[in-house]
């Protein structure tokens, strides 16, 4: 895929589509970096250990039936599978789709200033494997 504007992302959480309030998504992925440096080694040596991810949303608030807070009011506290992608479209090889479990630890419903757009930000630690298929 060339070079896009990020406008037409899709995601998912718990299996409802929240594609049309989000504003801003961002995927993490790291794995612990362990040092196996040994004596007569002169420059460290490193291999990776457990793997983690995160997900970073910011949603703009919806109240109503089946928007953000009622979904997410109602998945607070549990597991539940996000999915991403870079853009609406089909799941290939140039738009990857990524999933897995998160716990939806956090909500933030209310919490703007006077005159400000009302939104939701939060961010999910991974509560497993994430996945990337291309079909």
């Amino acid at each position: 895929m060339p070079s896009f504007a990020f406008v037409d992302a899709k995601v998912t959480v718990g299996g409802t589509d929240l594609s049309s309030y989000v504003r801003q998504v961002s995927l993490s992925m790291q794995a612990d970096q362990l040092d196996d440096t040994a004596m007569g080694d002169t420059y460290r040596s490193r291999i990776g250990g457990l793997k983690d991810w995160s997900v970073n949303l910011e949603f703009n608030s919806d109240f109503a039936a089946g928007a953000v807070d009622a979904t997410l009011f109602s998945l607070y506290g549990t597991v539940v599978t996000v999915t991403i992608k870079p853009t609406g479209a089909a799941t290939s090889g140039t738009n990857p789709m990524y999933s897995g479990p998160v716990l939806i630890s956090a909500h933030n419903p209310i919490g703007n200033s006077v005159g400000d757009l009302a939104t939701n930000s939060v961010t999910w630690q991974g509560a497993g494997a994430l996945a990337r298929a291309t079909s």
